[in-house]
């Protein structure tokens, strides 16, 4: 017999919440995305309940939204990721963290020494969310007059790629001799100069970190473009896609996976974990109320500039119960665009519906009792919608509290979800192998 399929689960816990209203929720921590006494409390109840990850999403500026929206936002004040996953890391034992650094506007160096030292903190714990950065505004904090553009981002990211995997490289795992009575520290014969010169990218190395105890850490992306999607073939061990329905998610599982036996990788090596918002209650219609109330939070103002930010266009002219005009291409996030024009058009919504909707949360969500949450998550695992998901929880402290005590026990009754840790790495985790070292081949093949 077969061995029976497991469910990966990360949890999206920057912001705390997706939703918009979530902080207003009855109950709900409004300080819940800043304060870290919260914060190390949902982390452990999460490694408690034996999730793969802890994922801080990050924004190198405040949304651009206007002012009169912005003050509704929660997220306009959030934690740098690498200090408050390194905080975390003191607290917790084997749980992921996963945060995201942008390959547009910070350095190879700078990324590789984060996630080598966060990794090393962690025990072998880090994971490297690769984004391009979609937000024209964080341009104008970088000294740049204007964004990059939409293919130059991937460009430059895949490059950027190359360059922090090679940084990691930088010492064999057996370099640090560290022999007191010879006084050799390291030897060096075992640590290789990087020296890159490339069309974006110039990085001589070596990094000045060991080598993560993952070899590296794991590499996360969103791969939604077919930018994205070959991007994360060739280089991610796990996707945070964002489908709409299962039919998407079995469309793009498909798509990357097969674009990963195209150029020789083993589909395995790479974990789909689509976003899924989910609320829980005792009755199917008792959570769908719980979603409604959430709904009715969200001010009108928040509503039409969460369209504008989706559609990267300046929503706030349109006709609010007209249908959603043409909208002209953008330097924005494509593939954002294109999944809520697709969402207005499959659902006839007008433009004030199409605005609420996205205003709350317009993702995938699993409302239900954890009996029928349970049976659609396992659909999505058989049917290969998913290796998991990344969960979103609706408001904090007690839609976290629902999934971990709740669906959680309902998943392992099933044996579709670990009652215990495989292991202490997030490659073990998620059933990923150890990358070898590009430069430095184990001991008995470089013997050979």
């Amino acid at each position: 017999m077969s061995e029976q399929k497991q469910l990966k689960l990360g949890a999206f816990m920057r912001p705390v919440s997706l939703h918009t209203g979530a902080w207003r929720y009855p109950g709900s921590y409004p300080d819940a995305n800043f304060n870290f006494k919260h914060i190390k409390s949902f982390a452990q109840a999460l490694e408690q309940a034996k999730f793969d990850a802890f994922f801080m999403a990050d924004h190198l500026a405040v949304l651009n939204m206007p002012i009169e929206t912005l003050k509704r936002s929660q997220t306009v004040t959030s934690f740098e990721p690498f200090t408050l996953l390194s905080a975390l890391a003191a607290v917790t034992e084997k749980i992921g963290l996963v945060a995201t650094a942008s390959t547009t506007f910070d350095q190879p160096y700078h990324i590789a020494r984060r996630f080598a030292s966060l990794d090393h903190i962690s025990g072998g714990r880090a994971g490297w969310n690769i984004v391009t950065t979609s937000n024209p505004d964080a341009a104008l904090n970088f000294g740049l007059e204007e964004h990059m553009e939409h293919g130059e981002r991937y460009h430059r990211a895949r490059e950027f790629y190359d360059v922090v995997t090679g940084l990691w490289d930088s010492f064999a795992d057996d370099a640090f001799l560290r022999d007191a009575e010879s006084g050799i520290f390291f030897d060096p014969e075992r640590m290789h100069v990087l020296a890159h010169k490339g069309e974006e990218l110039s990085v001589r190395g070596p990094l000045n970190i060991a080598r993560p105890p993952q070899g590296w850490p794991v590499i996360v992306q969103a791969g939604q473009s077919d930018a994205g999607r070959q991007l994360a073939a060739e280089t991610a061990e796990a996707v945070f896609a964002a489908p709409r329905n299962l039919a998407d998610g079995k469309a793009v599982f498909a798509d990357i996976k097969g674009r990963m036996k195209a150029i020789g990788r083993n589909p395995d090596h790479l974990k789909i974990l689509p976003a899924a918002f989910i609320v829980v209650g005792d009755t199917v219609e008792e959570a769908k109320a719980k979603r409604a109330k959430l709904d009715s939070l969200v001010h009108y103002d928040s509503a039409i500039a969460s369209l504008s930010i989706a559609l990267g266009h300046d929503a706030s002219s349109f006709e609010p119960d007209g249908p959603l005009p043409e909208i002209p291409e953008t330097n924005a996030s494509k593939s954002g665009r294109e999944r809520v024009i697709a969402l207005a058009e499959a659902e006839k919504l007008t433009v004030r519906q199409l605005a609420q909707r996205l205003g709350g949360y317009a993702g995938l969500a699993f409302v239900g009792t954890p009996q029928t949450i349970a049976d659609e998550m396992e659909q999505w695992l058989h049917e290969e919608g998913s290796d998991g998901f990344n969960v979103v929880f609706p408001f904090l402290p007690q839609g976290l509290q629902d999934v971990t005590t709740r669906v959680v026990p309902e998943l392992q009754r099933r044996g579709i979800f670990r009652r215990e840790y495989e292991g202490t790495t997030l490659r073990e985790h998620l059933g990923l192998p150890r990358p070898q070292n590009r430069f430095f081949p184990p001991v008995s093949e470089a013997a050979q």
